[in-house]
């Protein structure tokens, strides 16, 4: 199958060589393909250059967001919350209708400083906030309480625990959920949480996901539902 994984930071480099290990063809999106290779500085996590990156993952394509999402069978929305909408925008509607949209990206507000807030938060989410800029995509909202590492390798975290779905459509649940077994997680981790608007409850574990990783100094953590 064909991805496009939009964004080029380390949620969207992990997740493009998870998926190009697995045999599958993908496509990095970017604004400016160009620029995106001649930056030679860390980016704001400390990251290598996507360049440096690039070099050990040839198969890997780069390309400008319209022509990744006109290349992927499913995309990937990686980029950063608050410009998710635009980068969606530049992929455009056309190269998204009738397709798997699987959005990994949180809200995350941080104008005011640390910790950042969400925007939007409780009424609305940036998952519903998609499907409704994007009505002909089936997004799936997954993959978001958790550190980028864990997202591929659930085994980093020691036991049993979960992984959340949302969206509207019943069929592309499925395939996203066939895509995280493919990853890794087991069939019970994965729990459905309902519609799109459930994606409220999932971005908003975000604050204590933060929380909880400065408390524990690690990322290597995860929720895990225990029932009755």
């Amino acid at each position: 199958m064909r991805y496009a994984v939009l964004g080029t930071g380390i949620v969207g480099r992990t997740i493009a060589a998870k998926l190009a290990s697995l045999g599958h063809e993908v496509a990095v999106g970017t604004r400016d393909p160009k620029a995106t290779l001649a930056r030679t500085e860390p980016d704001g996590m400390g990251n290598p250059p996507f360049s440096v990156w690039h070099q050990d993952h040839p198969r890997v394509r780069l390309e400008a967001f319209a022509d990744a999402g006109a290349f992927g069978d499913t995309v990937v929305n990686t980029t950063s919350g608050l410009a998710s909408l635009d980068a969606l925008g530049a992929v455009g509607a056309e190269n998204l209708d009738g397709k798997v949209l699987i959005d990994i990206a949180n809200p995350l507000d941080f104008s005011h400083g640390m910790p950042p807030t969400l925007d939007p938060a409780n009424t609305d989410s940036l998952g519903e906030r998609i499907q409704r800029a994007f009505p002909g995509a089936r997004v799936v909202k997954t993959l978001n309480t958790m550190n980028t590492h864990v997202m591929v390798e659930p085994s980093r975290v020691a036991g049993e625990h979960n992984v959340f779905l949302s969206g509207d459509d019943e069929d592309a649940k499925k395939a996203v959920a066939a895509l995280l077994i493919a990853f890794g997680w087991p069939q019970p981790s994965i729990i459905d949480l309902g519609d799109i608007t459930s994606a409220r409850g999932a971005e908003m574990m975000l604050p204590v996901w933060l929380r909880l990783m400065a408390a524990l100094g690690h990322a290597d953590f995860n929720f895990h539902i225990q029932g009755a």
